[in-house]
């Protein structure tokens, strides 16, 4: 059901606004060379709109999941690319519900003023894709730290992001008493282990998504990151997951009235 123009109708006009400034040319000469959307996420960024999720304390608008949904449909019904930066808004889910408060002030207010991008979400491995419980990618526990190993693949925005909302196991599967047991959620910073660990990878895809490929190789990230309980990470993720799935509802009914506006302008 779409949303209508009685929900939050300053910032619908206000996103339409500022999408105005991006049009078709813009979008083709960004695909044309595989480009990423820099100026657009950042007037996205500095107009408030990807922290509207956050909490006042932190910095952010302190809205409802529909006013997120506004914004994404409004984007996508202006004829513009929200999936260059919407995952900000899903991830926050995950960090908002199972973050400590030292970890959500820590990185909420960079987040919410834009100094830090919270874009990438590793969940997908080439062998689960659609049954995340089989992932296997493995966190150690080694002293104040955690070694990673593993893969993942079709994670997008890694090159464009500071932070990762990364899925891991912590005990292998065939060793807990249900799938969805075992398995642990860290909030990377990209930017320390970039090159000590971490290797990024794009993937060539039919459209310009921004897709990486990432490899873990003896990754070391602090424990003090993890979010949530160890063994518990399903639940963790699925707190974004949840949102992802709303939010993305949404920008497929702006892109139906782009389309139908479209359409019906030519026929007639």
């Amino acid at each position: 059901m779409s949303t209508t123009n009685s929900n939050y109708p300053e910032i619908r006009e206000a996103v339409a606004k500022l999408c105005s400034n991006f049009p078709g040319e813009y979008w083709r000469a960004l695909d044309d060379t595989d480009t990423y959307p820099t100026e657009f996420v950042q007037a996205l960024t500095d107009a408030g709109f990807l922290s509207v999720l956050i909490p006042e304390e932190y910095g952010g608008a302190g809205l409802p999941i529909e006013a997120g949904c506004v914004i994404l449909e409004e984007i996508q019904r202006s004829g513009c690319n929200g999936g260059a930066c919407h995952a900000q808004m899903y991830t926050m889910g995950t960090l908002l519900r199972h973050g400590t408060e030292e970890q959500k002030k820590k990185y909420l207010p960079g987040i919410a003023e834009g100094s830090l991008r919270l874009q990438a979400f590793g969940v997908t491995e080439p062998t689960s894709g659609t049954d995340t419980t089989r992932i296997r990618t493995m966190a150690v526990r080694d002293g104040d730290d955690y070694v990673i190993n593993g893969q993942k693949v079709f994670i997008s925005r890694t090159e464009h992001s500071d932070l990762m909302v990364l899925l891991v196991r912590t005990t292998p599967r065939d060793e807990c008493k249900k799938p969805s047991d075992g398995m642990s959620v860290f909030l990377v910073d990209m930017r320390e282990v970039l090159g000590k660990g971490l290797t990024i990878n794009p993937i060539k895809t039919m459209l310009n998504h921004a897709t990486t490929e990432l490899f873990f190789d003896d990754m070391r990230v602090p424990a003090a990151n993890m979010l949530g309980a160890e063994g518990k990470g399903f639940k963790c993720i699925l707190d974004g997951m949840n949102a992802e799935r709303i939010l993305i509802a949404s920008e497929c009914i702006g892109d139906a009235r782009f389309f139908i506006e479209r359409a019906s302008t030519y026929a007639c």
